[in-house]
Parts: C-alpha cells; sequence; structure tokens
C-alpha cells in the first residue's frame, strides 16, 4: 500500500516511471515491488486513477495474506532471521508485496541490525558471572573494607594515533556557514600492549610490554 501511494505521488509529480522504480528500490530494497506491477500501477494513475486499494472482486478473496500464509511465512522467518523478503516470497509464491505486507502489518515484524554487545555468553557462562557477583556481595557484607585490598588488572592495545570519534570532532556553527570537512583517517599501525593493575584508590602498577615479547603464563 505505501508502495503505491509513492507511485502516486511520482505520476503526480512527472517522476518518470523508471526513476520512480529506482527510488523505491532504494527505499524499500528486496521488499520493492516487481517492476512490472509498479509499471502497472503508474499507467493505472497516469489514466487518472485515484484509489491505492485493490478493486472488490466478487468471489474468493485473495489468498497472499490468508492465515495459512500468515503461519508459513512466521515459521519461515523464525527459523531464518536473516532470510529476505524476496527469498520468503519465493518460498511461498506469493508475491514481494503482499510478503512485506504479512511480515509488517499481520506480524508486526521489522528488520533491524544487531546490536553490538562485549560478550555473547551462553547460560553456563551467565550463572558463574551472576555466582561470583553473589560472593562478592557476601564479601563485602561480611567485611565492608573488603573491596579495599582487592587489586584487579585488565590490558588493552595502545595505538600511536587513535581516530577521533564523530562525537570528538563535531564542531558549532552558524546556520549560514557550511559543514566543515575532515579526511578519512586510519588508526596508525603502531601500537602498544599495555597491561594495567588498580585497586579502590587508583592505578598500582602499569606496563608496557617490550616490542617482539609475547605475553604468556610466565610475563
Amino acid at each position: 500500500m505505501d508502495q503505491r501511494i509513492c507511485i502516486k505521488f511520482c505520476v503526480k509529480n512527472k517522476i518518470k516511471c523508471a526513476d520512480a522504480f529506482r527510488m523505491l528500490t532504494a527505499a524499500y530494497g528486496d521488499a520493492t515491488l516487481d517492476q512490472s506491477n509498479v509499471y502497472r500501477w503508474y499507467k493505472m494513475f497516469s489514466e487518472g486513477r485515484e484509489d491505492v486499494n485493490d478493486k472488490e472482486r466478487a468471489g474468493r478473496p485473495s489468498t497472499s495474506t490468508i492465515d495459512e500464509n500468515i503461519d508459513k511465512v512466521k515459521k519461515i522467518v523464525l527459523a531464518n532471521r536473516r532470510i529476505t523478503v524476496r527469498e520468503v516470497a519465493e518460498d511461498l509464491n506469493i508475491s514481494i508485496g503482499s510478503c512485506h505486507s504479512i511480515l509488517t502489518n499481520d506480524l508486526g515484524m521489522s528488520r533491524v541490525a544487531a546490536k553490538f554487545v562485549p560478550k555473547l555468553l551462553n547460560f553456563d557462562q551467565k550463572q558463574h558471572r551472576v555466582n561470583i557477583a553473589h560472593e562478592m556481595l557476601d564479601s563485602v557484607r561480611d567485611d565492608p573494607n573488603v573491596l579495599q585490598r582487592v587489586i584487579t588488572g585488565d590490558e588493552s592495545w595502545v595505538y600511536g594515533y587513535d581516530v577521533e570519534t564523530k562525537a570528538q570532532s563535531s564542531q558549532w556553527k552558524l546556520p549560514h556557514e557550511p559543514r566543515p570537512k575532515k579526511t578519512r583517517q586510519v588508526r596508525s599501525n603502531v601500537k602498544v600492549l599495555l597491561t594495567v593493575f588498580f585497586d579502590c584508590r587508583g592505578v598500582v602498577h602499569h606496563e608496557f610490554l617490550p616490542q617482539g615479547s609475547t605475553v604468556n603464563k610466565e610475563y
């Protein structure tokens, strides 16, 4: 339905059909109506049609979005979350538009990018961390000063040059001023491993790994 409205908009603004199809492809990707359907709707709107809905037809309703197909689409997508709309439509022999409508309107699904997280842990690993956390809480209850005797450490690569983040390179500008530009840069190839130990008061010890050395159980 949304794509038909977009096609109608293009007709009203005298945008060529080929350009309209390219715009739809850029906006909807795999969910774009096939080219023949885009050209068919473009032609109907050009000839004066205003309604974007399908006309009422006698007999059985369209079978593309019946409950059976909705269930099939749901099972396929839940089995493979990365499958495309086009692949699902081909598997079920229904149109891409109908498949997209089932996913977004009937199932209320949307395609999102995966979120970066520090670690992907299984249940046992998560439970182990919970157990350790409980042990630490018990230690603090028994001795409120226990954390003052804890020393922990970590390692991190330190680069000779770190690229500015988007936030770090942002600048204030007046409405009439052009947007600032910067060249694309990459991290320095020069790096050294830094090991740091610290307690509740701050850094206790830090050490840079000598060039040519590796970290092992003896280092």
